[in-house]
């Protein structure tokens, strides 16, 4: 007997350090963020398209959560980019215009996953455009992803040209490298991210893939293998668009394949969405349509920016589920940290899964705010159906073909196109939204300068000259 309780002693620590070794090397989910660039609200078949067929992006949908009510943080470019890595309103870090860089204080999702563990930490990899930052200290590389492929800059030719100047005639790197690139942009970026997703087939540690098309941003460019398979289509626009969409398509497709390939699939969180409404009027007009939302890019009606999200994870959300609560870009990263477990502290996303399980009822947010000073100097807000629009509309510079910004207020319940403008019926309503903007203005405004940095305000229009009589 006197043996016994050093042996009973010994197999509860031998058990207990099982199950702690359990525990460190629990596989977490694979997670794939997939961003598209300036497509059309309407322009995938589970939102109506028929023009267009997306049977990758809508198997997506099929398989896991489509959220009708989707927003971008910005109705452009960089600054959705800047609250997808940042996982915060962007003014917070004085991004308000194209470019950026994300500043250093921002602490980056991929940084965030990095950081869940030796075992289980991430292997982060990115492939597509940047746009956060191109000089030494602000490119992928050194913002938390081990691997990059792709180019820095707000855009780029799909089809390279040789000698080519410009941004857009940028070298594609491999990590810091320039390489010799031949192949259709699209395809390139469809063969190196499932070439990355191969790479993780016998990996122990589960993998982040920031997967960020250009397409289908302009230049406006296909190659015949796509352009063929539009023949109906008869604006040329439209149908260089459709064949550019269908690229991506395609490439999204090869992703998935090579996940059910290297039976990642199932173990694997993934979410589609694009960075702001397609561009209709304004700002590299593209052929796209965003029927029925009123508005383009660069604009806070919901044309500008309302966009796709879907979110599949075989086993976790079921397929065909829809969610009508307003999301926005950041609770993708917030779901993202949250199926990770990795640090979430500090960030404004909400994470959208127990919403979208059921478990959670309500909305993710009170209040959504929009705001672009430098574009226009358009912003906004939503609380439940009440939107609050102060947006240009129409051409980028002001003239005839643009409608100047005016206080406007909608109800999205009645009038998702945004035709009626109660702001007349309901003063009362829309004070109590433009305080509430107000108040958030000033608040990431004030957040923005403890960090050191300092908010954008909108350019101080020139001095009329004046003439002596």
């Amino acid at each position: 007997m006197k043996h016994a309780l050093p042996l009973l002693t010994t197999l509860l620590l031998t058990s207990l350090a099982v199950l702690s070794a359990a525990d460190a090397t629990k596989q977490k989910p694979n997670i794939i963020v997939i961003l598209a660039d300036d497509m059309g609200y309407a322009d995938i078949g589970v939102h109506g398209c028929k023009d267009i067929p997306t049977p990758n992006i809508d198997r997506l949908a099929k398989g896991g959560a489509r959220f009708t009510d989707a927003y971008a943080n910005g109705s452009f470019c960089t600054p959705t980019r800047a609250a997808l890595m940042s996982c915060r309103y962007q003014h917070r870090y004085g991004i308000e215009d194209l470019g950026g860089p994300l500043p250093a204080q921002a602490h980056t999702l991929p940084q965030r996953l990095k950081a869940t563990g030796y075992v289980t930490g991430y292997v982060t990899g990115m492939v597509g455009k940047w746009h956060l930052g191109s000089t030494e200290g602000f490119t992928p590389v050194d913002r938390g992803f081990d691997e990059f492929f792709g180019f820095v800059g707000g855009g780029h030719q799909y089809i390279i040209q040789p000698g080519g100047k410009g941004e857009y005639n940028a070298p594609i790197l491999r990590n810091r490298e320039p390489v010799n690139e031949q192949r259709y942009l699209t395809d390139a970026f469809g063969e190196e991210a499932a070439a990355f997703v191969e790479r993780q087939r016998e990996s122990k540690n589960p993998f982040f893939l920031y997967l960020a098309f250009n397409a289908v941003h302009t230049p406006l460019q296909a190659i015949e293998k796509y352009r063929a398979r539009f023949p109906g289509i008869t604006d040329p626009k439209r149908q260089t668009y459709a064949a550019m969409l269908s690229a991506m398509d395609d490439a999204i497709g090869l992703v998935l394949t090579k996940l059910e390939e290297t039976g990642k699939l199932n173990q694997t969180l993934i979410v589609f969405t694009n960075d702001n409404g397609g561009p209709t009027t304004r700002n590299a007009v593209n052929g796209s349509h965003n029927t029925p939302l009123r508005g383009s890019k660069c604009e806070t009606f919901e044309g500008g920016i309302r966009v796709p999200m879907l979110m599949q994870w075989p086993g976790v959300i079921e397929p065909g589920t829809t969610y009508s609560k307003p999301s926005i870009s950041f609770d993708i990263s917030a779901a993202a940290l949250a199926a990770a477990g990795a640090d979430a502290t500090a960030i404004d996303g909400v994470d959208l899964l127990p919403f979208v399980k059921g478990e959670k009822s309500g909305a993710p947010h009170d209040i959504l705010f929009w705001r672009s000073r430098t574009m226009s100097n358009n912003y906004g807000a939503r609380q439940g159906d009440w939107k609050y629009v102060h947006s240009t509309e129409g051409d980028a510079a002001p003239g005839p073909k643009q409608k100047p910004a005016q206080d406007m207020l909608f109800n999205l319940a009645t009038d998702i196109s945004e035709q009626r403008d109660l702001a007349a019926e309901q003063p009362a309503k829309l004070a109590e939204l433009k305080k509430l903007y107000e108040a958030w203005s000033d608040e990431v405004d004030s957040d923005c300068r403890k960090l050191g940095l300092e908010p954008k305000f909108p350019k101080p229009a020139p001095d009329k000259k004046r003439t002596s009589k």
